[in-house]
């Protein structure tokens, strides 16, 4: 099945592999993406992948989460963009623009004022952040709504709500990060209020055609966060709100149960996140596309063939190995070379992610 076309809303799409978003760290100061981002896209798109999902983009200044992220929060960003958009469709890609506000995890160093749900107090690198208010709510409400705007005119297939991973909706939508007691916090009904007002404010932008679905973190792994229940309840509405498809994803980064697990192999951690996917599945007939730990053909097919999940979401395989689509679907190999040691970062003087883990034997080619 991996290889079988399917759809998200009206987009069609040529396999079921997926690209999950990441922090490319590939964009100037002002968030405009550089030459080796659209080199990055060309490539994951003439290596076979179905669908990539960009890293996340600013849809405001005071969202933006660490240096040399792609911006989406100004007209001035559409042309830069439109041509990652080209370049990808030049190959026979399909992209979707993956659309988030940092909230309490920015960094000081480039938030002068940073805004979250509620009051937080953060060490450093992460700033302290004040509570927004109700005029700030609106305002980036319709930041998203204008930031898809903008994926679309630009050329983009699909937008994503990054709504997981401690980022701003995120943070709406746990008890640990939003401590409100007005219209916009404290019953399970509050606290999906600003993730249904975005979802709304977007469709009133690019239309009820236009492909629009969210990364979803279901469930927080604190103790006193967003529990699975929560997150499945969340995920049996979100076709009513007006979602395409939902890829499922967990963990919050400033609790130190982030969603990037290590030593992950062929058989071995694969498919992190599949329990929690087998209880959205049964709470929504939305496409579910289900990320952390895919490795191996044999463990993508399985997930497919039970139904657990219609799409295969990677990345760091795919930083590794850009055409590891191509490659499986090929018979060249059976399994990612990935060994997760998560050493994809940049260091010092260097721009970008890039495969850096020893025991990779092969770092894939476009050929």
């Amino acid at each position: 099945m991996l290889f079988d076309g399917t759809q998200i809303g009206t987009l069609e799409l040529k396999n079921r592999i997926v690209r999950s978003a990441t922090a490319e760290m590939m964009a100037d100061d002002i968030g405009v993406p550089l030459p080796q981002l659209i080199d990055t896209y060309r490539e994951l798109a003439r290596g076979g992948v179905g669908l990539i999902i960009t890293g996340h983009m600013f849809v405001h200044p005071s969202g933006k989460a660490h240096p040399s992220m792609t911006g989406i929060c100004s007209d001035d960003h559409i042309l830069g963009l439109k041509r990652l958009a080209d370049a990808v469709h030049a190959e026979g890609g399909a992209i979707a623009a993956q659309i988030n506000h940092g909230g309490r995890q920015v960094r000081g160093s480039l938030v002068d004022d940073p805004i979250a749900p509620s009051a937080h107090e953060a060490p450093p690198p992460r700033a302290s952040a004040r509570e927004m208010t109700m005029d700030e709510i609106e305002i980036l409400i319709d930041a998203y709504a204008q930031a898809s705007r903008r994926a679309k005119e630009a050329g983009f297939d699909a937008v994503q709500i990054h709504a997981a991973h401690g980022y701003l909706v995120s943070q709406f939508l746990s008890p640990i990060a939003n401590g409100r007691f007005d219209g916009w916090g404290g019953t399970f009904e509050k606290r999906t209020r600003f993730f249904r007002r975005i979802i709304a404010a977007v469709r009133e932008q690019v239309g009820c055609d236009f492909p629009v679905f969210a990364k979803l973190g279901i469930r927080d792994e604190s103790e006193d966060g967003l529990s699975l229940d929560d997150g499945v309840a969340i995920v049996s509405e979100l076709r009513d709100w007006g979602l395409d498809a939902v890829e499922i994803s967990g963990g919050l980064a400033e609790t130190g149960t982030f969603n990037i697990v290590g030593d992950i192999g062929p058989g071995e951690n694969e498919a992190t996140f599949r329990p929690w996917a087998q209880a959205a599945s049964k709470a929504t007939e939305l496409p579910i596309i289900l990320v952390g730990g895919m490795r191996s053909l044999d463990v993508m097919e399985d997930v497919l063939q039970s139904g657990d999940a219609q799409l295969i979401s990677m990345c760091r395989p795919l930083i590794c190995e850009p055409d590891l689509p191509r490659r499986l679907q090929q018979g060249i190999q059976t399994a990612a070379s990935c060994v997760s040691k998560n050493r994809c970062w940049p260091g010092k003087g260097e721009i970008g992610i890039s495969c850096k883990c020893s025991g990779v034997i092969r770092k894939a080619t476009s050929s």
